[in-house]
């Protein structure tokens, strides 16, 4: 059931989906802010045991200031997540986080979940959030996604007067790439990683090379932005990559 047509809540506990923003720590919003300094439970998702980095979260490192700063030491729920592209693991490690969090929420704390960038944007808050939301209230609250981010540090304005915009996974079949690529004024291309090699040949297809810009790691202190994308090697790209097309020619 959606968070729009679910029915009301019977337990008092709130569940907080906070948008921490790209990376720089001072992109937090006031509100993301008091609430991890008020709330009694922490969660993120980190990386699992066969990662490179076992245990590791980009949220949490965002926010380890403001926990940091906290007056009492708050419990926190680490989700070790498989980053695989078959969905079984991922989906057996929301359910656990959501049993746990479903615990502390009927016990009346409050709870919040860090997440990169929006919660609501490519979010994985959202999947705890479904699972819910028919028991508790859940509340998002937003955050700088990294799509408006890597427009302010390469600073090309997203979109302007009638331009239309899509975002788009880099994991959508060549066809719909170049689809949208003719067919929009604007567009962000996400999820580049492995696809890079492969969506700088599709942006060569379409014309449009001249017109795009592509950023790593946007406001962190490893933040790269290329003007010319035929310089990028071919190789796959960090996950925290994407591509920025915009006319070249824009009305005044």
């Amino acid at each position: 059931m959606s968070p729009t047509n679910r029915k009301e809540p019977q337990t008092s506990g709130i569940f907080y989906g906070l948008g921490v923003g790209p990376g720089d720590p001072e992109l937090i919003t006031l509100k993301a802010a008091r609430l991890i300094s008020q709330c009694d439970v922490i969660c993120y998702l980190c990386n699992d045991a066969n990662s490179d980095k076992p245990g590791h979260s980009q949220s949490k490192d965002i926010a380890q200031a403001l926990i940091n700063e906290r007056a009492t030491k708050a419990v926190e729920i680490a989700i070790p997540m498989p980053y695989k592209r078959d969905r079984t693991a991922a989906n057996s490690a929301y359910d656990q986080a959501a049993e746990k969090i479903r615990i502390a929420l009927q016990q009346g704390q409050t709870v919040v979940f860090l997440c990169e960038g929006d919660p609501l944007f490519f979010g994985s808050y959202s999947y705890l959030q479904e699972r819910l939301c028919d028991e508790f209230t859940c509340i998002s609250v937003p955050g700088i996604s990294s799509p408006n981010a890597a427009s302010a540090v390469a600073g090309i304005p997203l979109t302007m007067q009638k331009e239309n915009y899509a975002v788009l996974s880099g994991r959508l079949s060549d066809e719909k790439i170049l689809s949208h690529l003719n067919e929009f004024d604007s567009l962000v291309l996400m999820k580049v990683g492995q696809s890079r090699p492969r969506l700088v040949n599709l942006i060569k297809t379409s014309g449009r090379l001249h017109e795009t810009v592509y950023v790593e790691y946007a406001t962190r202190e490893q933040q790269k932005v290329i003007y010319d994308i035929s310089t990028l090697s071919a190789e796959a790209g960090p996950y925290f990559s994407l591509f920025i097309v915009t006319r070249q020619q824009r009305e005044q």
